[in-house]
């Protein structure tokens, strides 16, 4: 049976860094780079023609920036996952780009496995954040002492909220179920369930909002 294939397009104003990617990625027998840019405005206009499964975007580009890419990407409801690749590791840029909407943010001096791993995660609709910046993430969208307190007005159930835990922590379903020892379709339906509670419509959002409402630290 024939894999299914991950087609990804790079962006990044370094062709060799491009390359280096490209190569590193199509080691990998389930994915493919069909397309690369060198700058924002080449970038969208490669998204529109080529609708990549996944967009490794870097922050620094000439004409538009990444920020200013997820921004447009947004406002035109082009539905592609995006993997912010950069070299920066100051939590403001990933406050930035998880408030835009991004699904993954990985740094350019992690190990190649790392990054396969967060291109196969945000391509199943799940979430990655390097797990170093996201304790920055928690930190950054801290809360006053005051402010700590819970709202149930949203009626979360207690298992619920241990499941909306894990998303934030970026686990995967399969793993979340293991950690609770339930099944996956459970889990799958705990998901869905928070989505419609706290309207939202993706992981990365759901993660947001229990930072804000530090959720995380409850248990």
């Amino acid at each position: 049976m024939e894999k299914n294939i991950i087609n990804i397009l790079i962006a990044d104003d370094h062709s060799m860094i491009r390359e280096g990617l490209k190569q590193l990625i199509e080691l990998e027998d389930d994915i493919r780079v069909i397309a690369q840019a060198g700058d924002g405005k080449e970038t969208i206009e490669k998204i529109v023609k080529c609708n990549p499964d996944v967009i490794l975007l870097d922050i620094n580009m000439p004409i538009m920036n990444g920020l200013q890419v997820l921004k447009e990407l947004k406002k035109e409801k082009i539905d592609a996952k995006v993997l912010v690749l950069t070299i920066h590791n100051e939590v403001e840029y990933l406050y930035k780009a998880v408030e835009i909407g991004v699904q993954g943010y990985v740094l350019k001096d992690s190990e190649s496995d790392v990054l396969i791993s967060a291109i196969r995660s945000i391509n199943q609709g799940d979430t990655y954040i390097q797990p170093n910046m996201a304790s920055l993430l928690f930190k950054r969208m801290n809360v006053k002492e005051s402010e700590k307190k819970y709202n149930f007005n949203n009626d979360l159930t207690r298992r619920e909220i241990e499941v909306l835990k894990l998303i934030t922590e970026g686990l995967l379903n399969k793993e979340i179920a293991h950690n609770l020892n339930i099944s996956e379709k459970t889990v799958k339906n705990h998901v869905s369930n928070i989505f419609k509670k706290i309207d939202v419509s993706d992981r990365t959002q759901a993660a947001v909002y229990a930072i804000k409402k530090n959720i995380v630290d409850i248990f």
